[in-house]
């Protein structure tokens, strides 16, 4: 999909080049495409042909949130680059994904190209467009659900920024840490789309299901990259979550096995090659593996809710989505 620069309706010149910035930089589009696709399903089970010209802008506005909450992510992670995703073909709008064809690459963050003011000011005034297209939907249902989402966003940097370096940290809080910051809005675009096809509450409760668990199974894979994948896959050091005390899946599951992991954490990192020493251990522990079996887990629910969809392409690739994820790790 491709985001017209007339949704965004800047007036800034600074803001459209910033914007320009952002949109051009290409990638997956998972987040609309995941509404197309359940909008396709759902629409099927109510006879609609087609899908409405409000599943259209819903996914637009969802596109327009998640691109906000990444200006204002590098900002806070002070991350000079970003990586996006190319492909020959971008099908994510349509039922046949081609998942495999994207290539990697990095393009500069808006905040190290225009300053963190004008990124501030950037994912600011992107909330607030999306916020307003959103009223214009006129469904409240849904103007409740993305409100909520955007509110997330806020309570996950902050149950982030509360918990760093904390090796007491419970898998149920970093759970819901990752759906405030991930899966929330995940959850939001799958639940949204089915609403706007007019099924019933329980499919439409199915849907957001689904989407939260895929967008956990996704948050959870990208953790183990982060110590699994080289700096130049990562575009940032191996590791570097946990050398800002952000402690995920396989460092919470590690700190069962090790001692010396939580005394290292606990220093943070205070002498030479600890860094180091404690990714050693969280590889040599187990959190690698029983990281991987939760995403799997995750991966499983959000499969097994898409039972209610019929049989057919979207319903497939709705599950090939929650599949490609997994296969990251290999």
């Amino acid at each position: 999909m491709k985001l017209h620069f007339k949704i965004v309706g800047a007036e800034n010149p600074v803001l459209m080049s910033a914007a320009d910035q952002i949109f051009s930089a290409g990638g997956k589009r998972m987040r609309p495409a995941l509404v197309f696709l359940v909008s396709r399903a759902t629409a099927e089970m109510t006879g609609l042909k087609e899908i409405t010209t409000k599943h259209r802008r819903l996914a637009e506005i969802i596109e327009m949130i998640h691109t906000a909450s990444l200006i204002h992510d590098d900002v806070l992670d002070e991350s000079d680059l970003r990586r996006v995703c190319h492909g020959s073909e971008q099908k994510a709008v349509l039922p046949q994904l081609n998942l495999g064809a994207w290539l990697l690459c990095w393009k500069e963050t808006v905040h190290q190209l225009y300053g963190t003011r004008v990124a501030v000011l950037a994912g600011d005034f992107l909330f607030a467009q999306s916020s307003w297209y959103l009223a214009n939907l006129e469904n409240i249902e849904v103007i409740k659900l993305i409100s909520q989402v955007i509110k997330d966003f806020a309570s996950g940097e902050i149950r982030q920024a509360s918990s760093l370096f904390d090796s007491d940290v419970k898998l149920d809080e970093y759970l819901m840490k990752s759906y405030y910051k991930t899966a929330s809005l995940i959850a939001a675009s799958t639940k949204g789309g089915a609403i706007f096809s007019g099924v019933n509450g329980s499919v439409a409760e199915r849907m957001y299901e689904y989407g939260k668990n895929l967008g956990l199974s996704f948050q959870i894979v990208d953790d183990i990259l982060d110590f699994t994948q080289s700096a130049e896959q990562l575009g940032k050091p191996a590791g570097s979550d946990l050398g800002k005390g952000n402690l995920t899946a396989p460092v919470i599951f590690a700190l069962e096995e090790s001692s010396k992991l939580r005394e290292i954490i606990e220093s943070e990192f205070c002498e030479n090659g600890s860094l180091e020493e404690a990714i050693e251990l969280v590889m040599q522990c187990g959190g690698i593996e029983r990281a991987h079996q939760l995403a799997k887990q995750k991966a499983d629910l959000a499969i097994q809710n898409l039972i209610c969809l019929p049989p057919g392409a979207c319903r497939s690739t709705l599950e090939e989505m929650v599949l490609y994820n997994l296969e990251r790790i290999d």
